[in-house]
């Protein structure tokens, strides 16, 4: 009996055993469960949270496509850059359109008025009218030039002079704005980039660590795009002032060339030399014998 009892109890301790050990981890999963601790994850977890990081990084992005993004990424300052951009866009095409050369200095007409003075065909009273009929700079200049029609050289070169002069000031005008434009923008530029550090660096002062990085990408957003606005007005902006500096330097130029050509046609010392040929080329009548 006693040996019977034996054998039965050894034979129940492994049993017991596993039932103490399946009990043991019963109790450990909805312990832990409780305790909130997240799981491990596994490939497909970590997938699907890549996959929920993507829309995110793609909203941090600087706005390149959209100009109304831009401009309201942009913050303030953007405004100014954009009236700037528009003051320039207007005074490229109206410097366009008044120095262009057959506005300046029509061909038709130099080469008519030219020829007339020069067969004679025109004198002071209609020299001014012929260039009262036409209102390019050019013609100012010829108009100056016939007011001191027989006049020696020195006074219809001084005339011509200061004619040229108002032209030039004519031709000129509002060049100075894209001078203007080219020191501005960059200014206003520069100011918002520092708005745009100001921003990121108090973005990053009072906030948690988890937000720092989106609010930090907001304020160096601001910053670039702020710079980028404003090269991008100041450099077509100095582009256009040399372009249309060497465009009025020609037409100067051609001005003055075609000034001191009617000042060798129209001075006292050309028309007196003129009448002197005048007079050698006309035969001499022969003197009758007297009876």
């Amino acid at each position: 009996m006693n040996r019977s009892s034996q054998r039965l109890s050894s034979r129940a301790v492994p049993w017991v055993a596993v039932g103490v050990l399946a009990a043991v981890l019963g109790t450990a999963a909805p312990a832990k469960a409780a305790s909130g601790l997240p799981a491990p994850a596994g490939p497909a977890d970590s997938a699907g949270s890549d996959a929920k990081l993507v829309p995110a990084a793609k909203g941090g992005l600087v706005p390149t496509s959209n100009l109304f993004d831009i401009m309201r990424e942009g913050g303030m300052l953007m405004w100014p850059l954009a009236l700037c951009s528009l003051a320039g866009v207007a005074l490229v095409f109206e410097r366009m359109v008044s120095l262009r050369r057959s506005r300046v200095i029509p061909r038709a007409f130099v080469r008519r008025f030219l020829e007339q003075v020069r067969a004679g065909e025109l004198d002071r009273a209609m020299a001014l009218s012929v260039c009262g009929e036409s209102r390019s700079p050019i013609a100012a200049i010829f108009a100056a030039a016939a007011r001191r029609w027989g006049r020696a050289a020195v006074e219809v070169e001084q005339a011509i002079l200061d004619a040229g002069e108002r032209a030039t000031n004519g031709l000129r005008r509002y060049l100075r704005v894209f001078t203007a434009l080219t020191v501005i923008a960059p200014l206003l530029g520069l100011l918002g980039t520092v708005f745009g550090m100001i921003r990121a660096f108090n973005a990053v002062a009072g906030s948690d660590a988890l937000g720092r990085s989106g609010l930090l990408a907001q304020g160096i957003s601001q910053a670039l795009l702020n710079t980028a606005f404003g090269l991008a007005v100041a450099i077509p902006a100095q582009s256009f002032y040399f372009y249309f500096v060497s465009r009025v330097d020609r037409l100067i130029i051609d001005m003055d060339s075609l000034g001191q050509e009617l000042v060798n046609l129209i001075s006292a010392e050309e028309l007196e030399q003129r009448e002197e040929t005048l007079r050698a080329a006309k035969p001499r009548r022969p003197r009758r014998e007297a009876a």
